[in-house]
């Protein structure tokens, strides 16, 4: 499938607001700063498609974004971030688990982490959240170019580790820099939504 249709769709705070539709959906979640901005930008070869922004925790919605009148690619609120409140985080987090507890669509979530740090507290309670309720997951090890190849498996060991992940499940490099990952992480989507033709931008 060639990618000629990337486009900011709607943003949502409750159910009621989400997309009527049934296409399928891909859902990125992390803490704040993780990279998803950047990482659903480069998905698509958009630069400013999804807003990247230098103060972390500034996304405070669900925003939906249409590829090819196809699917959708949802960036959820970023967590973990120490300067707000604890009421605005769990604002923040009900927004998170309501959509991925009820959105029957939803055909993955990315789950991204910062490759040059070990899987904080918040990351391990998202993944076993996403697990204990049967979703399918894909861990994103973003930032790829900021460490040497030669660091690469010592890093995904720590992330492996900290996250335990299950052996079904996953893990991609990716650096919205080079690209690097971006085949990859395509080609699982390609596999989930029965494509036999690569996506290509």
């Amino acid at each position: 499938m060639i990618i000629r249709k990337a486009d900011f769709f709607l943003t949502a705070v409750l159910k009621s607001q989400y997309p009527l539709d049934d296409r399928p959906e891909f859902a990125f979640v992390g803490r704040s700063n993780v990279g998803k901005s950047s990482l659903i930008n480069s998905m698509v070869n958009r630069k400013g498609l999804a807003r990247t922004s230098s103060d972390p925790g500034k996304t405070r919605t669900i925003n939906f974004f249409n590829i090819n009148d196809f699917l959708y690619f949802v960036d959820l609120p970023g967590y973990g971030y120490a300067r707000v409140s604890k009421t605005e985080k769990a604002s923040w987090s009900k927004i998170i688990e309501d959509y991925l507890y009820t959105r029957n669509n939803l055909f993955c979530v990315v789950l991204l982490v910062d490759i040059r740090h070990e899987p904080t507290d918040d990351d391990k309670i998202m993944y076993d959240w996403i697990k204990a309720r049967d979703k399918k997951v894909v861990v994103v090890a973003t930032k790829a170019d900021k460490i040497s190849k030669g660091q690469y498996q010592k890093h995904i060991s720590i992330i492996k580790k900290k996250l335990v992940m299950d052996a079904e499940d996953t893990l991609i490099l990716f650096s919205s820099e080079t690209k690097y990952g971006r085949e990859e992480l395509w080609g699982l989507f390609d596999n989930m939504l029965g494509i036999d033709e690569p996506f290509r931008v």
